[in-house]
């Protein structure tokens, strides 16, 4: 990929195959291990369009993220926070309540949009149980203990996530989730799309000047971008989860792109990968009404909202950090 003038031009070899305003572009996600040159790179980190590097098969390599910005008053206010035992609990605690608010959420949706498709008593069972979690994260008081109730809840919501897959369930099995690598076709979508969410959390945290790389839960390590990570938590079940069901239960997609290795590793065709990124961009211009603004934004516009909501609080112009509760 290069740069000519306020063009984006794609090569193969020598060949042009493509070629895109600058100015249209939000972001640039690049399969493989192309070349990109030096220029592109430049144009991109100027015009704040975020360039992120990914395997053929779809796992996050790097990001052009250029010059540090932002507001460096900000930053050593969001350094202070990580520091202290009371903000960074606070904050942690509200991510993981906002997960699975959220995820209990998506199961009365299917509980009171589906009751002849699912198996309800099953889906009603967690749904209680994700309330009792609710309590012990409200009450808990380490993080340690924190991340012990947000397993416990993850594990009862995956356990009867297979109910929401209403169509093609045999081309869509589920029976739990599955990282490194994702077995099965369920499993290599989420974690494409939660690759995507982190991708648009780490960028609205570069634009409005917060440190991606320092969290609250996710503990700091080189390279990881532990803020995004705790972000991603509340906008995993509404903005991804439900994102992945709905392209299997209109039949957008089909099991016919998924191949599987012989280590039992499910990876995805390049024209599932362009459709997913497709279809991506179409929901992100959904527009919702934000739950604590109570403003109309699209849904590619909340980790950005989120972000700036985090900051605000930060700076003191809020009592806590208003996660993302969807109604």
């Amino acid at each position: 990929m290069s740069l000519d003038g306020e063009n984006i031009v794609i090569y193969d070899a020598d060949t042009e195959c493509g070629r895109l305003p600058l100015h249209n572009l939000e972001g640039i996600v690049s399969f493989g291990y192309r070349g990109t040159s030096p220029a592109l790179m430049g144009a991109c980190v100027d015009r704040n369009i975020s360039l992120s590097y990914l395997t053929p098969q779809g796992k996050f390599l790097a990001r052009i993220s250029g010059k540090v910005r932002g507001n460096v008053i900000l930053r050593e206010q969001q350094y202070e926070s990580s520091k202290s035992e009371t903000m960074s609990m606070e904050i942690a605690r509200n991510c993981i309540m906002g997960k699975v608010y959220n995820a209990r959420w998506v199961l009365e949706r299917a509980l009171r949009d589906h009751p002849m498709q699912i198996d309800v008593e099953r889906v009603k069972t967690a749904s209680s149980q994700l309330k009792d979690s609710l309590e012990w994260i409200r009450n808990s008081q380490s993080k340690d203990q924190l991340r012990g109730y947000e397993g416990e809840a993850a594990s009862i919501y995956f356990g009867v996530f297979d109910q929401l897959i209403l169509q093609q369930k045999k081309d869509f099995p589920f029976t739990g989730r599955t990282k490194r690598p994702p077995l099965d076709n369920i499993n290599a979508m989420l974690s494409f799309v939660y690759t995507l969410l982190t991708n648009s959390i780490t960028s609205a945290l570069e634009c409005v000047g917060l440190d991606p790389c320092v969290g609250y839960l996710h503990t700091e390590r080189p390279g990881r971008v532990s803020l995004s990570l705790d972000l991603i938590e509340e906008l995993r079940a509404v903005m991804a989860d439900r994102f992945v069901l709905s392209l299997v239960n209109k039949k957008i997609v089909s099991g016919k792109n998924f191949t599987k290795k012989e280590n039992g590793a499910v990876l995805m065709d390049d024209d599932l990968r362009k459709k997913l990124l497709t279809e991506w961009q179409n929901r992100k211009k959904d527009v919702i009404t934000h739950p604590y603004l109570g403003e109309k934004v699209e849904w590619g516009m909340v980790p950005y909202v989120q972000v700036m909501l985090l900051a605000r609080y930060l700076r003191g112009d809020l009592d806590s950090y208003p996660v993302f509760l969807w109604k």
